[in-house]
């Protein structure tokens, strides 16, 4: 039986602890089903990954709103993403916040995103192709950040791209991953948090080098 978009907000949101309206008005107003490929839009509201093609997935809904209401967005916010995969996370941060830097080292990958942030109607997202380990320093900096694929430490390039009281959003590690929130408290001041054990894709290029 198909879960409806109604069942995926109630029984995989609401239930489960999404709380934050903001996050909820994004995940309903931002279609899941304009960023998966045909053959498998009739899963596209069941709470799992889903396959986009060459062994990419698009995240679960409830892991993309968990990590949105995470990183507490303002309107005002400038946000950056290592990951575009197939944009619809970004999708979902350009709803929260002022505008979205992303950055994903797939080309093709970064390719389809642009392709769908454009069919959503979605003009306040920049995307680029590239290696996410040294961020985006002349756009930085950033009151957010957010990883979708998992390095085996946090890159310091990126947590210095934060504004002082920025967030960043990171499930870290090969194995054993934990999704952990850091915020810039100083100038050389982090504070960070375990939130869940969690299971993402590895962070590859630099990242990779530096394991």
């Amino acid at each position: 039986m198909r879960t409806t978009k109604e069942e995926m907000m109630e029984k995989h949101l609401v239930a489960r602890g999404i709380t934050d309206q903001r996050v909820l008005q994004a995940m309903w107003e931002v279609d899941r089903v304009l960023f998966v490929p045909v053959e498998v839009a009739d899963h596209v509201y069941e709470d799992r990954a889903l396959p986009i093609g060459r062994k990419q997935t698009i995240s679960q809904p409830y892991m993309v709103a968990y990590m949105a209401q995470a990183l507490r967005l303002h309107p005002d916010d400038m946000v950056l993403e290592i990951g575009t995969g197939c944009g619809y996370n970004a999708a979902i941060l350009s709803r929260l916040a002022r505008h979205i830097y992303s950055v994903e080292v797939i080309e093709w990958l970064a390719h389809v995103a642009r392709e769908n942030l454009d069919m959503a109607g979605i003009r306040n997202v920049t995307t680029r192709c590239g290696d996410g380990y040294a961020g985006w320093p002349e756009a930085a900096p950033f009151d957010a950040i957010i990883l979708t694929a998992s390095p085996p430490a946090l890159p310091e390039p990126l947590k210095y791209q934060l504004t002082i009281g920025g967030r960043l959003i990171a499930p870290i590690r090969r194995e054993n991953q934990k999704l952990i929130r850091i915020v810039r408290t100083g100038r050389d001041m982090f504070e960070e948090r375990q939130l869940m054990p969690v299971q993402f894709v590895p962070m590859t290029g630099e990242a990779q080098k530096r394991s």
